[in-house]
C-alpha cells in the first residue's frame, strides 16, 4: 500500500471520450507522479447542459472505462453518474477526501477552467483541499463536440479507441455513421476468405444498382456489405443466434437451413452495427425474396444475385434487365432459383413462390 498517496482527480463530460483524453490524462500521470488517476464522468454537470442527443451517463461511463480500462495508475469512477443531483466538484472531491483521508488531491483542469476556479461553488475550501494543475497541452487537438460533428459523417474512427467506435456505431450514439472501411473491415473478419470477393462485388453492384433505381446509396451500401456475415456459421451457430434473440421459427428442411444466414446476417447487423430495420429487411430477404418487396431490397436480392464473380448461364442477359426492369429481372431471378431447386430435388422456401406470384400479378 502506497502511503500518502498522490491522486489526480480527472473530470468531465467524456461525450465521447476519445485519444486526447487519455493521452492527458497518461502524460499527467507521468508529470505528477500521480500514483491514481480518478477519471469521473459527470452525471448532470451544474454549469453547462449537455446536447439533447448525448447518451445516458451510465453509457458515457461504459465508454469511458473502455476508453482507460488499459492503463495503470488510471481508475474509471462512477461517483457521480449515479447521482441525481448536480454533481459540483467540491461534492466529489470531499467524496474522494473521505475515502484517501491523507492522500494528497490534484485536480486536473484545462486552462479555461483553470482561469475560473475562483467562480467554482465552495472555491476557498476547494482550493485548500486541492491543488489545482493544468492538463498537458502536448496531445492530438480534437474535442468531444468536434467529434460528435464528424460522427454523424462517417468520421472520427480515428480519434476513438476501436472498442468505442463499434460501441457507438452499436447504439447509433450521436447519430453517427460506420466509417465505410471500419465496416468492411468488421464483415470481412466474419467472413470466409473466399467469399470476400463477392462481397465487395454485391457492394459494388448494389451501389450501381441504387444509383440507377433511386435508393438511398449509404442503405443500399450497409445492406450489402453485411448481407453475408453469418454465411460460414453452421447450423448451430444460426440457431444459437436466433435463440439469442428471443426467435423462434418452425422446422427446417435441410435446404432451408443453408438460408439462415439470412435471418441471422439480419440480426446480428442490428444489434452489433445498429443498421435500420430497412436495411436489416433487405439482409433478411435477400436470398428468398418476399411478396411487396422495397426497392432496396430488390436492388440487394439482385446485386447477389448478378454481381461481376457471378458466372453462370444467363447471367449477362439478367444484369441487362436489371438495369432496364428490374421487377423483371426479380421474375427472372426468382424463376431461375424455383427451376434450379427443383432440377436438385429441393421444394423451394414459400417466401420465394410468394415473391415470385406477388411480381407476376402486378408485372405481367
Amino acid at each position: 500500500m502506497v502511503i500518502n498517496m498522490i491522486i489526480g482527480i480527472f473530470g468531465g463530460a467524456f461525450n465521447p471520450p476519445h485519444i486526447g483524453h487519455v493521452q492527458a490524462a497518461v502524460k499527467a500521470v507521468e508529470q505528477n507522479d500521480i500514483d491514481l488517476l480518478l477519471v469521473i464522468p459527470t452525471g448532470i454537470p451544474p454549469h453547462k447542459i449537455l446536447p439533447s442527443d448525448s447518451p445516458s451517463p451510465e453509457m458515457r461511463l461504459a465508454m469511458t472505462q473502455n476508453a482507460f480500462h488499459n492503463f495503470d495508475k488510471i481508475s474509471v469512477s462512477d461517483l457521480e453518474v449515479y447521482s441525481h443531483d448536480n454533481n459540483y466538484t467540491i461534492d466529489t472531491v470531499s467524496k474522494v477526501q473521505r475515502e484517501h483521508p491523507d492522500a494528497t488531491l490534484l485536480l486536473l483542469v484545462g486552462t479555461d477552467m483553470y482561469e475560473s476556479l475562483y467562480n467554482w461553488k465552495d472555491s476557498e475550501t476547494l482550493l485548500e483541499t486541492v491543488k489545482p494543475v493544468l492538463l498537458p497541452r502536448d496531445v492530438i487537438k480534437i474535442s468531444s463536440s468536434e467529434l460528435r460533428t464528424m460522427l454523424p459523417l462517417r468520421g472520427g474512427r480515428n480519434f476513438i479507441s476501436d472498442l468505442n467506435y463499434a460501441y457507438i456505431i452499436k447504439y447509433r450514439l450521436y447519430g453517427a455513421k460506420p466509417d465505410w472501411n471500419w465496416l468492411r473491415e468488421c464483415a470481412h473478419s466474419m467472413l470466409s476468405p473466399l467469399r470476400i470477393p463477392h462481397v465487395d462485388a454485391c457492394e459494388a453492384e448494389a451501389l450501381r444498382l441504387a444509383e440507377r433505381w433511386n435508393v438511398d446509396p449509404d442503405d443500399a451500401r450497409e445492406a450489402a456489405i453485411l448481407h453475408d456475415i453469418t454465411k460460414k456459421l453452421d447450423f448451430s451457430q444460426n440457431m444459437c443466434i436466433i435463440a439469442e434473440h428471443g426467435m423462434i421459427i418452425e422446422k427446417l428442411g435441410f435446404h432451408e437451413e443453408k438460408l439462415l444466414h439470412s435471418i441471422t446476417g439480419a440480426l446480428l447487423a442490428q444489434s452489433e452495427f445498429g443498421v435500420s430495420d430497412k436495411v436489416a429487411d433487405a439482409i433478411k430477404w435477400h436470398t428468398t425474396g418476399r411478396a411487396d418487396m422495397t426497392m432496396l431490397e430488390k436492388v440487394i436480392y439482385i446485386a447477389d444475385y448478378i454481381e461481376a464473380t457471378r458466372d453462370f448461364p444467363g447471367v449477362d442477359a439478367l444484369r441487362r434487365v436489371a438495369y432496364d426492369n428490374i421487377d423483371e429481372a426479380m421474375i427472372i431471378g426468382l424463376e431461375m432459383t424455383v427451376s434450379d431447386l427443383k432440377s436438385r430435388g429441393i421444394s423451394p422456401n414459400k417466401a420465394t413462390y410468394e415473391s415470385l406470384n406477388n411480381l407476376l400479378r402486378t408485372q405481367r
